[in-house]
């Protein structure tokens, strides 16, 4: 594998390959000194033009306890500012010695035109509304390792609530997840869901109301304000007042029902609890499982994915 542009890209096996080889990630991030020399020599670039903080960060973390060499690109203090084309500035980067890009940019499909421009791999961490691999992976990790499960969600029901239309975690995740054999649905105001969603494979509801003390994983979204046009909603009182977890919803969920979100989380509106008094909150065991399943495809993209490399790597 080259690239990872798409959750598409992935089969069942690759997705199950990953996931297995982040649970060796998980155990090098256990020890007291989380580095391993598996990818000494090469060198991962963070190309962003959106704001990030967890996905860059994971990323850079990923790359560093791995040994690779790291280096940060930001617009805003950037050539682009003078007017150098995003071609230019991969292409200089390029010739820098670039191993693997990462990649996060507001426009879908970007980070697969970069591959035309660089003999380097890429890894796309965002792009539009399109797709978020790599969320999409640390999602099912954390799903599937928190029920104990390996290869399946089959029989698991997620919800996922809010802002699916405007949402590029949404989308990757509810294909993994189908995949997988999970049952999903979607609640969100029709305003909020895509125009196309009876061909998803889904079902949808109209509150959370309907779903809170049923599903296994109820997964949180925000409401993207920078990506919506104004009154796709009466108002954010009534949003809130449909489709957030409050106190009293989270007392309905069941004992062993996990409560999950992407972040950065939009407290008050989608948010009214504080996810830290939930037993079932996984939100910060997502940033964790994070860097391990980043790790897992930067090795697999870089490493070769040997299981033979990976374990003179983690015992070396």
């Amino acid at each position: 594998m080259k690239h990872l542009l798409s959750t598409h890209d992935l089969s069942i096996d690759n997705i199950v390959a990953i996931l297995d080889t982040a649970d060796h990630m998980t155990e090098i991030n256990a020890r007291p000194v989380a580095k391993v020399p598996a990818l000494r020599g090469r060198t991962v670039a963070s190309v962003f033009f959106e704001d990030s903080t967890r996905t860059r960060l994971s990323f850079e973390s990923a790359a560093k306890r791995l040994s690779a060499d790291t280096m940060t690109f930001s617009a805003a203090s950037s050539s682009v500012n003078k007017g150098e084309s995003l071609r230019d500035t991969i292409e200089t980067l390029s010739a820098m010695g670039v191993d693997a890009f990462v990649v996060r940019h507001k426009s879908s499909g970007v980070p697969a035109a970069i591959t035309q421009w660089t003999g380097a791999s890429v890894i796309n961490a965002g792009d539009g509304w399109h797709q978020h691999p790599t969320q999409a992976l640390l999602d099912t990790y954390t799903i599937t390792r928190s029920f104990g499960l390996k290869d399946s969600l089959q029989g698991r029901s997620i919800a996922i609530v809010g802002d699916i239309k405007h949402s590029r975690v949404a989308r990757s995740d509810i294909d993994v997840f189908t995949r997988l054999g999970a049952e999903v649905i979607l609640v969100a105001p029709p305003t909020l869901l895509p125009h196309n969603i009876a061909t998803w494979g889904v079902k949808t509801a109209s509150s959370i109301d309907e779903v809170v003390g049923k599903v296994d994983v109820l997964y949180m979204l925000r409401m993207q304000f920078e990506r919506m046009d104004s009154g796709v909603i009466p108002g954010l009182a009534e949003y809130s007042s449909r489709f957030a977890l409050t106190p009293a919803r989270a007392r309905l969920l069941s004992p062993h029902a996990l409560v999950m979100h992407p972040g950065p989380m939009n407290r008050g509106i989608e948010m009214v609890v504080d996810p830290s008094d939930l037993p079932g909150s996984r939100i910060l065991q997502q940033v964790a499982n994070g860097v391990s399943v980043r790790m897992a495809v930067l090795f697999t993209i870089l490493g070769g994915g040997a299981t033979a490399t990976l374990q003179q790597g983690v015992d070396a």
